[in-house]
């Protein structure tokens, strides 16, 4: 892989903390950074399309982030995205020919100490770069089939979907 296109829609992996509020808010994507930080051995590009807490997420969004990766020159492509949607966009994303896109997020902001989002950007880099043409999900250290995987929202994670 000589090239990495991103595209960003949000999500916990992109919260910040506002102390004055006690809220949080969706900020600048944090991967380029994190991917800048790390010294990684390809070029790669981020495209911020959304700034969304993915329970918002509407069939319109998800037709942008399909939009948004149909139109791309590259083959290998990362999308960051909140958890509690990220199964619905990536069976959205189903069918798109010539190309490798491995959704991942975080259940804690990457900008948190102890955050899941460094690890699981690291597992998304490797799968998109080494597994064939499709749709998949890396979360919790593993490579996900998106017809297969549920975020289990008592548990904070995912796992095999029930029937699959």
């Amino acid at each position: 892989m000589q090239h990495l296109t991103i595209v960003t829609t949000g999500g916990t992996i992109d919260k910040i903390y506002f102390d004055d509020k006690s809220d949080y808010k969706i900020g600048a994507p944090q991967i380029g950074d994190i991917l800048s930080q790390l010294g990684v051995g390809f070029q790669f590009d981020v495209i911020p399309i959304l700034r969304k807490d993915s329970l918002h997420m509407a069939a319109e969004d998800r037709a942008l982030v399909r939009s948004t990766i149909e139109a791309q020159p590259h083959r290998h492509v990362l999308v960051t995205h909140g958890t509690d949607t990220m199964v619905d966009t990536a069976k959205a994303l189903a069918g798109i020919k010539g190309k490798v896109i491995v959704l991942t997020g975080a259940l804690n902001p990457a900008r948190f100490q102890g955050s899941d989002a460094v690890f699981n950007i690291g597992c998304a880099v490797a799968a998109v770069q080494t597994l064939p043409d499709g749709v998949y999900i890396t979360m919790n250290g593993r490579v996900w089939d998106p017809a297969k995987v549920r975020k289990n929202r008592d548990a904070n994670r995912f796992e095999e979907a029930s029937g699959a």
